[in-house]
């Protein structure tokens, strides 16, 4: 039965019947002594988090919960449910919509921060050679409805702050952050500032989370939202409702090639 048995390996469980264990402890001494951000932490590192680094963590989880429906992701949600879908396939629609172009900007923005820690140059060097070779759009930076300012992320660099004086994190990667803010507004000739991917990223980023992991974390806080949207829509009611309402029709182009 070897063969069987190895057929998967983890060091995540060990079960037996009537018997868990996760990352070596048993299920039962975890419940109701772990919070559940604590308990992410746990599954995906294998360790435990310092308290300052579990708030630290949560707050990142908490900021990126929600972003109304004109996300696309929560839009996905919510018609999935007018079309009479249960709540795990609205759920798992929304989450399928989160790509490069929207979800994907906290990794980008971890792969930036150690782009730039690794480079050997001043910021502004580096920031030159990320676009070279990943394109214009500086991910984590600048918002198309929160302008000047993301809410999100002041308050979140301010915990962050904390918790580096607290020795929770190191701060390299928030002065990283902040390097490329001043390098964008110098270069741009206003404020770009630092928006909630840029901000979750550098927590992430200070805690040791490689940037894959950035995006899985904010599936996880993103699918808060999109359960309850789903929900609330399920409550709503509605029927195949579309992006846009009725009367409003889609622009028509015809195609020359076809003749």
């Amino acid at each position: 039965m070897s063969d069987v048995a190895d057929w998967w390996r983890t060091s995540i469980v060990d079960m037996q019947p009537g018997r868990i264990e996760l990352r070596g402890t048993p299920i039962q001494e975890l419940i109701g002594n772990l919070s559940f951000s604590e308990m992410i932490w746990l599954m995906v590192r294998g360790d435990r988090p310092t308290a300052d680094q579990a708030g630290l963590f949560e707050a990142a989880l908490v900021s990126a919960v929600d972003h109304g429906p004109q996300a696309p992701s929560i839009a996905a949600a919510r018609m999935a449910v007018t079309c009479g879908l249960p709540l795990n396939n609205a759920m798992a629609s929304a989450v399928n919509m989160l790509g490069d172009v929207h979800g994907g900007a906290g990794e980008q923005a971890v792969e930036l921060y150690h782009h730039i820690d690794q480079f050997d140059g001043p910021t502004s060097a580096g920031l030159d050679d990320w676009i070279s070779l990943r394109g214009k759009i500086i991910p984590g930076f600048g918002h198309r409805f929160h302008n000047p300012v993301d809410p999100r992320a002041p308050r979140l660099m301010e915990l962050v702050t904390i918790a580096v004086e607290a020795g929770a994190c190191s701060g390299r990667y928030a002065e990283i952050a902040k390097a490329i803010e001043q390098q964008l507004a110098h270069r741009k000739g206003s404020a770009i500032p630092m928006n909630i991917d840029g901000a979750t990223a550098v927590i992430y980023a200070e805690l040791g989370f490689e940037p894959a992991l950035a995006r899985g974390l904010f599936c996880l806080s993103r699918s808060v939202g999109i359960l309850a949207h789903a929900w609330e829509q399920k409550l709503q009611g509605g029927r195949n409702k579309g992006p846009t309402p009725p009367k409003y029709l889609w622009t028509f182009e015809a195609d020359p090639s076809f003749r």
